[in-house]
């Protein structure tokens, strides 16, 4: 069986590119996928990930895994039903024959993972991070992108290296504590449980 997951992030950057499967891959790797890694692939744009994605779909072989990874962008009223959230927010219809669990969601995206574990950031940024900026961890998939991403800029515009989209943030990614993200969200539980039913089949 081959795997193959198909990323929103990079930009058009081919260093940004390694950066970003660099940041998924060590992720994984402290989700416990060491020696059952997915080949990840860094597409940029979020419409470039899911053109990727439908044509490697499209070209799989029987018992391939092919998944899209992909911000929600807003809250899910269900989070099972990617492909319906999918349709209804950017206009996508699931490929034929494809199913929700070859879609994995950062809900709403992946500055809501990085907020959420607060040991990362006070280590990652120290005393000048300003963490009464930033929400609560509770509810967090509630909060819409635009929320998330701004209180992070504004907690961390008097440190040096400030929070921005690209290499810094995928750097805090590679970072982040599988534990602190299940207890807090419900959508990162879901990719993680996909994941080891498709690449872990016969570890319990």
């Amino acid at each position: 069986m081959s795997a193959y997951i198909y990323i929103e992030g990079g930009g058009d950057s081919k260093e940004l590119h390694i950066k970003c499967r660099e940041g998924f891959r060590r992720l994984l790797e402290r989700c416990g996928f060491s020696g059952r890694m997915p080949r990840l692939v860094a597409c940029g744009g979020r419409g470039s990930a899911f053109d990727d994605f439908s044509t490697a779909h499209a070209d799989a072989g029987v018992g391939d895994y092919i998944a899209l990874w992909v911000d929600s962008e807003d809250p899910m009223a269900d989070i099972e039903k990617a492909w319906d959230h999918l349709r209804a927010r950017d206009g996508w219809i699931a490929p034929d024959g494809s199913d929700d669990e070859q879609v994995l969601l950062m809900v709403t995206c992946m500055e809501t993972w990085i907020v959420t574990d607060r040991t990362v950031l006070q280590d990652h940024y120290g005393d000048r991070l300003q963490e009464s900026a930033l929400p609560a961890p509770g509810n967090m998939e509630t909060r819409t992108r635009n929320a998330v991403q701004d209180a992070l800029i504004h907690a961390t515009r008097k440190c040096s290296n400030a929070y921005a989209k690209g290499k810094r943030s995928f750097e805090i990614l590679a970072k982040l504590d599988p534990s602190v993200l299940r207890e807090h969200l419900s959508g990162f539980v879901r990719c993680e449980r996909i994941l080891k039913e498709k690449l872990c089949p016969t570890v319990s």
